[in-house]
């Protein structure tokens, strides 16, 4: 059977559309590929390519992201997301889901999993535990007055910030590969003209919005998130690239708040590690799933 993709759709999540890609073959389980900060749905064109086949493969972009709307009021905290890919799962029906996530994707789903066990099959989570507990908790113990004001100051400057214009869309893939030297030419290029929009005047700009930088003030603390990291009963694979500026969850220490994890670490593989070592993630994720 031939299967074409990818289709775009969109749902409704706390009065937002947002964007999700489907790449076909229904009667398969059900994978959702959920994409990190800064990034899209188009990102896992060449993964999706290789399980369409023995998957029915759902990729969507976060709010602000991608092709979704932009969140009027720049919220992007994680609760939000959170809830939207609740959304998203219920929208589409599915009792039970296997997920793969990058960096604050796996930031949104692995809170998912906890909250909803039962919903979760697997879990692939790729460098994204984020900063290690001890970081949170010095970030967290700082003065609640403290916090909200930076918090305020930052959210106005993304305000005044004007997203960064590109003359061509050369010149912004020359950036997609300066900022990740592990990615091919041909990757990069498709990175870019997935992730980039025209302007008006014929400039480009990426295609996120500049509030999704802005950090939230209200998260939970770290001892919570470890909590819901604990409630997750699904077999959980953690990917850790070598080069990268995230910490290996079992040399941290984090793994021992999941009751069934392992972690594969990359070596010369940076942060996007399944771009940097394609290959061996493909062959790592198919024995995982």
């Amino acid at each position: 059977m031939t299967i074409n993709g990818p289709t775009s759709n969109s749902f409704i999540s706390q009065r937002l559309r947002l964007h999700y890609v489907d790449w076909g073959n229904p009667d398969a389980p059900p994978l959702i590929l959920q994409h990190g900060g800064a990034d899209h749905c188009r990102s896992w064109d060449w993964v999706a390519q290789e399980l369409r086949h023995d998957w029915h493969v759902i990729c969507p972009d976060l709010r602000g992201h991608g092709d979704s709307s932009w969140a009027p009021d720049g919220n992007y905290d994680l609760n939000a997301m959170v809830y939207d890919f609740t959304q998203l799962v219920h929208t589409l029906g599915y009792d039970r889901v296997s997920i793969v996530a990058h960096s604050m994707g796996s930031l949104v789903t692995s809170r998912y999993a906890g909250l909803f066990p039962e919903k979760v099959r697997r879990f692939v989570d790729i460098e994204g535990l984020g900063p290690n507990l001890d970081f949170m908790a010095r970030r967290t113990g700082e003065a609640t007055g403290d916090r909200i004001r930076r918090w305020v100051l930052d959210k106005r400057t993304a305000a005044g910030r004007l997203p960064k214009k590109y003359p061509t869309l050369r010149d912004a893939y020359a950036r997609m590969h300066e900022v990740n030297k592990h990615l091919t030419e041909e990757r990069a290029r498709h990175l870019t003209i997935h992730g980039a929009s025209r302007n008006e005047d014929g400039t480009w700009t990426w295609k996120f919005d500049p509030h999704v930088h802005v950090t939230y003030f209200n998260d939970l603390p770290p001892e919570k998130v470890a909590d819901l990291w604990e409630a997750i009963t699904c077999p959980v694979l953690m990917m850790h690239g070598s080069d990268s500026f995230c910490s290996n969850p079992e040399e941290d220490g984090r793994i021992r708040h999941f009751q069934d994890a392992r972690v594969i670490s990359y070596a010369n593989a940076g942060h996007w590690l399944h771009h940097d070592q394609f290959d061996r993630f493909i062959a790592d994720l198919r024995a995982f799933l």
